[in-house]
């Protein structure tokens, strides 16, 4: 069941932000369970782990999930006791290996959906160093970003079963695991299985990255929804939606769509329809099962007026819960929409200035009627706050002990969110779901004016800003008379990435990252795909090219990678002649991925995922190189398809070969040689050639 946020924030045009950063460096041992030490005495006593902090007992489930008799029937069974040969993951993750189970955690696994897209945040939460093949002991881990830190989560394999059948998710094929492990952890963290039953979308999203979260209604949606959606799914954040309705009974109705659930956002794009364009979006449902029926489904008669290229690339045909609607229809159906990413990219709706966001987090203890207390300072390299202990000024009694914390506001755009500010209360470790008390902070100016003032009584309170520079107050605060410890985040947008800022926040990472440098730096990705050698062929530069580089549905529609065009690569940019390229040369390579893929998305206005001939000329133009017009029509005619467009796997294979030859001509001009033709004729030989 998906909990509604009808108590959530609702700042200017209905968008609400929550989340923030953490490390994996100095990881939190949930309990105090240790990993590796469990496993190790495990292995060396013979025995299988049996987690006593969440027991194979009815009271890891809760007392009210099920009714008594139910309760008493079940059977906890290890994978090794279900299958002959059991896996955690069988050819890699995806959010087909889903099936929901019987706890109405969809809001869990819509996020978990969305996380499975997303490999740069999948390997945080899911260690590699377990299976069931070496080392097995009964115990695995799970890692989850709780209120700034990231929490290492032990337990044992045991799975609560029910006549037979999985009582809980359970995956689609049957010898594969991570997903029933993976929800066992989730649900140790917030206590048992039962309070996993209804949630907040926008919650496991955050505790799934640690990044910042946005919400919006789309009973108002802002204006620029269409593009908010592709942009969020260019630049690799998790988006999820949800539809209206409160019951524990999830009602589907004759179209198909379930009301009170949540579901995975997979896709936005837009595609030439008719005489136009459409704007589609791709949505999964967490039961496996259960799809849209109306226009832009499977078989609705829409996909007969697509072009194939698009129709292959975009139309999966399978009962497996996932399915595409039209924008429009999609604002009819759902109520909400979610959108995650490690820095507040979304707020700039994949605006591609070089931005860079920075982060300050501090953690304190608010307390009614005390003297003010010095906050311990998480994290940031800036200047520690400084403290108030006088009255604040916008309310009297027990909010006017909090502490204040003071930032800096340097670049100012009118048109785009500078600041975004998170507030989140902590519970006490295993009562994630004890009852939230109403926080919130004011946002003071430097002339003591109250900017902004807001609270809720949720977990997160996070507001959005556009300030002009100058200098600012935060001052959190409860309305009720209680205790709580609280973790604030302050996220301030600099424009110019290359100006060192004397901002007391310390900068993080970019605004808006390639896709592909997002997953690692080209030397890890080539050490992966290398498998430990010191160079990479022809197949594993192609493997890596369409894993890594065409991600997306839209850069894909142009065509993959062939092994042939790979083997052109490789000859244009390995040195030594001998079919393998080193690192030295991949990093060249690289460099050149980075920058046609720059200019291959600002030529693509309407993200169609190919160029038309004035395109490709301003391209060529834009990476300073020459062209006229027969080059132009020669280029269209040997790496354009049947309408003269080129996809971006044959742009880049133009590019890299059109800018080789390029400096071979100088080359070969600067060293005396005698060349009795011009730089454009000797270009247009070697290009169509």
């Amino acid at each position: 069941m998906m909990l509604a946020p009808s108590s959530a924030p609702m700042p200017e045009q209905g968008w609400q932000t929550t989340g923030a950063m953490g490390s994996l460096q100095s990881l939190k041992k949930f309990h105090s369970q240790d990993f590796k030490d469990l496993r190790a005495l495990c292995l060396s006593q013979g025995l299988l782990f049996e987690d006593p902090t969440f027991p194979a007992h009815t009271s890891s489930i809760g007392p009210s999930l099920l009714p008594e008799e139910t309760l008493q029937q079940i059977q906890w069974k290890r994978p090794t006791e279900l299958q002959r040969n059991p896996h955690l993951i069988m050819d890699g993750v995806s959010r087909f290996d889903i099936m929901q189970g019987e706890v109405g955690d969809c809001w869990m696994l819509a996020a978990l959906g969305a996380l499975t897209l997303r490999k740069q945040f999948l390997e945080n939460v899911i260690p590699k160093d377990q299976g069931f093949q070496d080392d097995y002991a009964g115990i695995f881990h799970f890692r989850f970003w709780q209120y700034g830190e990231w929490v290492d989560v032990v337990i044992d394999d045991r799975l609560p079963i029910l006549n037979g059948r999985y009582l809980f998710v359970h995956p689609r094929t049957s010898n594969e695991f991570w997903p029933s492990l993976l929800e066992k952890a989730y649900a140790k963290v917030h206590g048992s299985y039962q309070n996993l039953n209804g949630g907040y979308l926008s919650d496991a999203l955050v505790d799934f990255t640690g990044g910042v979260q946005v919400q919006f209604s789309l009973k108002e949606p802002p204006p620029e929804l269409k593009e908010i959606l592709r942009a969020a799914d260019r630049s690799q954040c998790l988006m999820g939606c949800s539809t209206p309705g409160q019951s524990r009974r999830n009602i589907e109705l004759r179209n198909g769509i379930v009301q009170g659930h949540a579901y995975t956002i997979t896709g936005a794009v837009k595609i030439p329809y008719k005489n136009g364009w459409k704007h589609i979006i791709r949505i999964w449902n967490p039961w496996g099962h259960g799809e849209w029926k109306g226009p832009w489904s499977d078989n609705s008669p829409q996909w007969d007026r697509v072009e194939p290229k698009y129709r292959e690339a975009l139309l999966r045909n399978k009962d497996d819960g996932e399915f595409w609607m039209s924008c429009e229809n999609f604002q009819e159906q759902f109520s909400w929409v979610y959108i995650c990413n490690n820095t507040p990219t979304f707020l700039d709706f994949g605006d591609g200035h070089c931005t860079m966001w920075s982060l300050t987090s501090y953690t304190n203890l608010w307390s009614p009627g005390l003297p003010t207390r010095r906050n311990r300072y998480s994290s940031g390299n800036g200047c520690c706050p400084l403290l108030c202990t006088g009255r604040n000024h916008y309310s009297s009694g027990a909010a006017s002990t909090n502490p204040r914390y003071f930032f800096k506001v340097l670049d100012h755009d009118s048109n785009t969110y500078n600041v975004a500010i998170s507030l989140m209360q902590k519970h006490a470790e295993g009562m994630q779901d004890e009852k939230n008390l109403d926080i919130g902070f004011s946002i003071i100016t430097e002339n003591s004016r109250v900017l902004k003032r807001i609270f809720f009584r949720t977990r997160d309170v996070t507001s959005y800003l556009i300030l002009s520079p100058g200098t600012y107050t935060v001052v959190p605060a409860a309305t009720e008379d209680q205790e709580f410890e609280f973790l604030l985040r302050i996220f301030i947008k600099n424009q110019d990435c290359n100006e060192s800022s004397n901002s007391s926040t310390s900068p993080v990472l970019l605004m808006d990252v390639p896709r592909q440098n997002q997953d690692s730096s080209y030397k890890a990705l080539f050490l992966r795909y290398a498998k430990q050698d010191t160079t990479i062929d022809a197949l594993q530069l192609q493997q890596l090219l369409n894993e890594v580089i065409l991600k997306d549905e839209m850069t894909s529609l142009g065509g993959r990678f062939s092994f042939d065009s790979c083997r052109g690569i490789l000859a244009l940019m390995d040195l030594n002649s001998n079919g393998r390229l080193t690192l030295q040369e991949f990093g060249s390579l690289w460099q050149c991925l980075t920058k046609y893929t720059d200019i291959f998305n600002k030529e693509d206005r309407n993200h169609s995922g190919f160029l038309d001939a004035a395109q490709l000329k301003n391209a060529v133009q834009a990476a300073g190189l020459a062209t006229d017009a027969q080059l132009l029509r020669l280029l269209t005619l040997r790496y354009g398809d049947a309408h003269g467009r080129v996809g971006f796997s044959d742009f880049v294979c133009c590019m890299l070969r059109l800018d080789t030859m390029t400096h071979a001509f100088q080359n070969l001009a600067g060293g005396g040689s005698q060349i009795l033709m011009t730089a454009m004729e000797w270009l247009t030989l070697v290009m169509y050639t």
